[in-house]
């Protein structure tokens, strides 16, 4: 450990101190007051821009030209909104046609940013300000459910990879006058537009302010995805476990929003990160709550079994081989070894084999066309699995605990919980193959002290077990019924506790008139 705190160790730059994000910011620079100054100095700017369009434009009322980058820009949008508008526009109506279509600056940066957006710049002849007017190529995907947080019932729409798009599923799936939304840009040569959402009656103002100290204190050229700025911003980046709920379904964010959290969605990508998080939100579904309270507590309490299970049956497997053969029933006893009597390997070599074959077998399903990672998932579970142990490798009491290790590890609704939870089974193998179950409890301990100790942006990450909250163990690995969630969970410390009154008035009211 101290040998990765060394590695990650920040070093001093001799040559270039870099600084936070809001102090290399660009200086203002005002527009020129002519229109071949202002036209020569955006081909300085855009000087290896093959794709920049300056085009004459000389009507009866206004002279001068339009700018734009093509490959952005739609030309019908340009011919309808600006060519046709500068046209029909007379000596008196012109400034009503600009005012009206068009947004004036007069800070060069912010026109070389609306170039960049897709944007048509207009420099005129006897006006000081430049217009700009938005033309953006509006292509983009068709909204459709996630394939990787799919469910039985419920809503089936999911983030796309534009912004204004998803902040309109947003608005439109929670139409409050609460419901606030901030801009950020991030990156110092390529700017990244960052939205951040909340609900202004509910959100801490803190956690507000804390992600706004950590943004801005980003100093990269590019923060490429939505992964960067996860890494960027979370708490512990040495922690296996995730403490920022990636998401693409639209009602999940919701939902969050809703107790108090506040959600990220950057331009370009599908996924919106959920802030602060506990432990107990990476085992939730929208399932779980729009299925039955008693089906939904049981499919939750699978799930949460499921961590247990992926990350301790190997190790139990092997400690049970190496060093307490005699826990196994005497039924057990025969079978169990008859079947590692002739296997040349120790118990831990045959289940890093195998557990190393699973994760070949999952990256190369992922990796390659569907039709054909069907095929592959059919031959290595089937064929391999078979030859392997006819071949006298791999005993069939291994076979059967990695495939229970494996599936348990789907269980999980997110892709980052359930990525951590196959990496932790590897040190928790080590510890039963040197220590047995001495080994196990001890890693086991570890572990939960890690938890206990980790948080999310100010918040117990292990909550409410880590500090004790009796009422919020409601809706953690049980879910009782929606009309006992008279508050919302203090993990998030939204402004007002209560969300609800007496949902089921009308029971009482019956129960008076009997």
């Amino acid at each position: 450990m101290r040998f990765i705190k060394q590695l990650l160790k920040y070093n001093k730059v001799t040559d270039i101190d870099f600084v936070s994000s809001t102090q290399i910011a660009k200086p203002t620079k005002s527009v020129f007051l002519t229109v071949d100054e202002n036209i020569s100095s955006i081909k300085q700017t855009f000087s290896g821009a093959e794709d920049l369009v300056i085009k004459e434009l000389k009507t009866g009322t206004v002279q001068g030209a339009m700018i734009y980058l093509e490959t952005m820009a739609d030309k019908e949008k340009i011919q309808k909104y600006i060519v046709k508008g500068c046209l029909e526009a007379n000596i008196e109506t012109i400034q009503n046609v600009l005012h009206a279509n068009f947004q004036a600056s007069t800070d060069f940066n912010e026109v070389e940013d609306a170039l960049l957006e897709g944007f048509c710049v207009l420099c005129l002849h006897g006006f000081e300000p430049l217009y700009i007017a938005e033309v953006s190529i509006s292509e983009e995907r068709s909204i459709t459910e996630p394939e990787n947080e799919k469910v039985v019932q419920g809503s089936h729409d999911g983030f796309i990879e534009n912004l204004s798009t998803n902040l309109y599923l947003l608005r439109r799936t929670m139409k409050s006058p609460n419901l606030c939304t901030r801009y950020f840009s991030v990156g110092s040569q390529v700017k990244s537009k960052v939205a951040l959402v909340y609900m202004n009656n509910l959100a801490n103002e803190e956690v507000v302010r804390e992600f706004d100290r950590r943004l801005k204190s980003i100093a990269m050229d590019h923060v490429l995805n939505i992964g960067f700025l996860e890494e960027l911003i979370e708490d512990s980046t040495l922690s296996p476990f995730p403490q920022v709920l990636n998401t693409e379904r639209v009602d999940r964010v919701v939902g969050h929003l809703n107790e108090g959290r506040v959600a990220v969605i950057m331009e370009g990508n599908s996924t919106a990160l959920l802030l602060p998080v506990t432990f107990f939100a990476f085992y939730q579904s929208p399932d779980d709550y729009n299925s039955r309270w008693l089906i939904g507590t049981f499919i939750r309490f699978i799930r949460h079994a499921s961590f247990l299970i992926s990350i301790l049956l190997p190790a139990f497997y092997i400690a049970v081989i190496a060093f307490h053969f005699e826990v196994l029933p005497d039924e057990l006893v025969l079978p169990i070894g008859s079947s590692i009597d002739k296997i040349p390997f120790p118990p831990l070599i045959e289940a890093l084999i195998m557990e190393l074959t699973i994760e070949l077998i999952r990256e190369a399903g992922i990796r390659l066309p569907s039709r054909i990672s069907q095929t592959i998932g059919i031959v290595g579970g089937l064929v391999i699995g078979d030859a392997i142990v006819q071949a006298g490798f791999i005993s069939t009491t291994m076979i059967v605990v990695v495939a229970v290790t494996a599936i348990s590890s789907f269980c999980v609704p997110s892709h980052g919980m359930s990525d951590a939870v196959r990496l932790l089974r590897f040190p928790f193998m080590f510890l039963a193959a040197s220590f047995g179950f001495v080994g196990i409890v001890l890693g086991y301990i570890v572990l939960l002290a890690h938890l206990c100790k980790l948080e999310s942006f100010g918040t117990p990450y292990f909550a409410p077990f880590a500090p004790l909250r009796i009422k919020d163990i409601k809706d953690t690995f049980l879910r009782l019924p929606v009309w006992k969630f008279n508050t919302r969970p203090l993990d998030s410390h939204p402004k007002y506790m209560k969300q609800q009154a007496n949902s089921r008035g009308w029971k009482y009211d019956e129960r008076k008139k009997r």
